[in-house]
C-alpha cells in the first residue's frame, strides 16, 4: 500500500513538491507517509523509526507546509520572526536539519538559522537580526542568545524536538524547561526519535498535549539492512585486529566509535602513522576542526573517521558501507545511534563491535534492548601489536641470553686508569699555610690564623 503513495498525494504545496523532486525524492518513507498527515492535522506527534528512514523531512515538509500562508518577501525583520523552533543535541545534527530544511524551502521565501555552540556567538547575531522564520538550534546556544537579547520566540507556532530521547536523557531537561517557559502556550508540538523508553514517555507527557504516538517500526529495533557482528577480543589487541581489519577491507570509508576524547584522538594518529588517512572527531574539537575533519571524510580525503558519541547522532553520509564500535557503548540505546549510521535510506551496511571480556555485561544489555543475539566471530589476529617494540625471550632461551646480555654489559664497564702525573695524585697541601706558620711567632700562647684567610699578623 506504501509503495503507491507519493508525495504529491500528501497535500504538500508544489514549491515543496518542486524542492523534492530537485533532491531526487518520489517516494515518501513509512514515517513520512504516516506522520506528515498527522503534522499538518496540527496535534501533537510523538514519533519513533528506526534512524535513516527519513525522520527530518517527516517533520520539516509539514512545518514549512503550515508555515507557507505566512511567507513574505519583505526586508524588515519584524516581517521574519522565529515560528519554528527546532531543537537538536549535538551541533552535528542541527547543520545537518538546517540544511535539509534549506533545500525543502529553497523555492520559497521563507528562512532559516542554525546556531550552536563552539564558534564565536557574534558571527551568529547579524543574521539572527535579519530575521528567520525557522530556527535550528541546540538548547545552550538558544540560550546564550536569548540571555543575550538577540532572539525573540513570542511567535513560535511549532517546536520540533529532534532525538528526543537524547534531549531528555542527557541532562538538557532544565535548559529545556527555561526555553519552553519563554515560548506561547498554544503550539504544536512534534518529538521525532529512533528510541523511546518508558522513562521518556513519561517526561514527554509534561509539555506533550494529547499525542498521538507513530512508531513504524518496534521500538528500540535496528535496520535489517545492517549486517551486524561481534569480534570477541581482549583490549590489549584490539587496535592491532583495527588496522588488520582496515587493510584488508575494500571499504572506502568506514566510521569508528569510541568511549573517549582520547581514544579516539590516540587511534587516529596510530592509524596514521600506518598509512591509514585517519581523522578524528570528538567534543574537545573544535567546530571548524569538526566541520573540517566531516568534509574530509564526506569527501574521501580521510578514509576512517574515529568518533565519539557526538558524531552518533545527526551524522548523515551517502553510502557509509561500515560502522566499527572499537568500544562498545555503556548505554544500549546509543548502540542503535551508531549502527544507525549505515545502512541508510535501504542502502546494505555493515556494523562490527570489539567487545572484551569486561564489555560482555554491555553486549548483553544491547541484546536485550533490540531483542536479537548478535553472531560473534572469532578472527585471528596475524599482525603484532604496535605497542610491542621487542619480543620477549622463549623460556629455552632467556638464561643464555640473560647470561650473555650480562656478559656484555661487564665488558662495556670501562676500567679507571690511573694518572700518569703524581702531581695529581698528592694529597693537597696548603704550602702557603705552612710557609706563614713557619716564620710567624705564637700570640699569646694560640695558633695563628691562616692567612690565606685573612689572619692578623703578629706585632714586630
Amino acid at each position: 500500500m506504501t509503495e503507491t503513495i507519493k508525495f504529491d498525494s500528501l497535500g504538500l504545496a508544489p514549491a515543496l513538491l518542486k524542492a523534492l523532486t530537485d533532491s531526487g525524492y518520489t517516494t515518501p518513507t513509512p514515517i513520512q507517509v504516516q506522520a506528515i498527515p498527522l503534522a499538518l492535522a496540527g496535534g501533537d506527534l510523538m514519533a519513533g523509526a528506526q534512524t535513516g528512514t527519513g525522520k527530518t523531512a517527516a517533520f520539516a515538509l509539514p512545518l514549512l507546509q503550515k508555515l507557507l500562508p505566512l511567507a513574505n518577501n519583505g526586508a524588515s525583520p519584524a516581517k521574519h520572526p522565529v515560528r519554528a523552533l527546532i531543537l537538536t543535541p549535538t551541533r552535528e545534527l542541527a547543520i545537518q536539519v538546517e540544511e535539509s530544511v534549506k533545500a525543502y524551502a529553497k523555492h520559497t521565501p521563507l528562512r532559516s538559522l542554525v546556531v550552536f555552540g563552539g564558534v564565536d556567538i557574534r558571527t551568529q547575531t547579524p543574521h539572527l537580526k535579519t530575521g528567520v522564520e525557522i530556527l535550528v538550534a541546540t538548547p545552550g546556544r538558544l540560550l546564550d542568545h536569548i540571555e543575550q537579547k538577540t532572539v525573540q520566540l513570542n511567535q513560535v507556532q511549532i517546536l520540533v524536538l529532534d532525538e528526543a530521547d537524547r534531549m531528555l536523557d542527557m541532562g538538557f531537561m532544565p535548559d529545556l524547561k527555561r526555553i519552553l517557559a519563554l515560548l506561547p502556550k498554544q503550539r504544536q508540538n512534534l518529538m521525532f526519535s529512533a528510541t523511546f523508553s518508558n522513562d521518556i514517555k513519561k517526561l514527554a507527557d509534561d509539555f506533550l498535549t494529547n499525542p498521538q504516538l507513530i512508531e513504524v517500526a518496534r521500538s528500540n529495533a535496528t535496520n535489517d539492512n545492517v549486517t551486524q557482528i561481534v569480534y570477541p577480543v581482549a583490549q590489549s589487541d584490539k587496535e592491532a585486529l583495527l588496522i588488520q581489519l582496515l587493510k584488508n577491507s575494500d571499504s572506502k570509508q568506514v566510521l569508528i566509535f569510541t568511549k573517549t576524547k582520547i581514544t579516539a584522538s590516540r587511534l587516529s594518529r596510530s592509524l596514521a602513522r600506518v598509512g591509514i588517512a585517519a581523522d578524528a572527531i570528538h567534543g574537545d574539537k573544535t567546530q571548524q576542526e569538526r566541520i573540517k575533519a566531516l568534509d574530509a571524510f564526506k569527501a574521501g580525503t580521510a578514509t576512517v573517521l574515529v568518533a565519539t558519541d557526538v558524531a552518533a547522532r545527526g551524522l548523515d553520509i551517502d553510502q557509509l558501507p561500515m560502522v566499527i564500535n572499537y568500544e562498545i557503548p555503556s548505554a544500549p540505546e546509543d548502540y542503535v545511534h551508531r549502527i544507525g549510521r549505515t545502512g541508510r535510506a535501504g542502502a546494505l551496511g555493515v556494523a562490527i563491535s570489539f567487545v572484551s571480556p569486561e564489555e560482555d555485561k554491555y553486549l548483553l544489555e544491547i541484546e536485550k534492548l533490540i531483542k536479537r543475539q548478535i553472531s560473534k566471530e572469532i578472527i585471528a589476529i596475524d599482525q603484532p601489536s604496535p605497542r610491542s617494540r621487542t619480543s620477549k625471550p622463549s623460556h629455552a632461551q632467556s638464561g643464555s641470553v640473560a647470561s650473555n646480555q650480562d656478559a656484555s654489559a661487564t665488558k662495556r664497564i670501562p676500567v679507571r686508569k690511573k694518572s700518569s702525573d703524581p702531581w695529581f695524585d698528592k694529597p693537597y697541601e696548603a704550602v702557603v699555610a705552612q710557609q706563614k706558620t713557619a716564620d710567624t711567632p705564637r700570640l699569646n700562647n694560640k695558633a695563628p690564623v691562616a692567612a690565606l684567610l685573612g689572619g692578623l699578623q703578629a706585632n714586630k
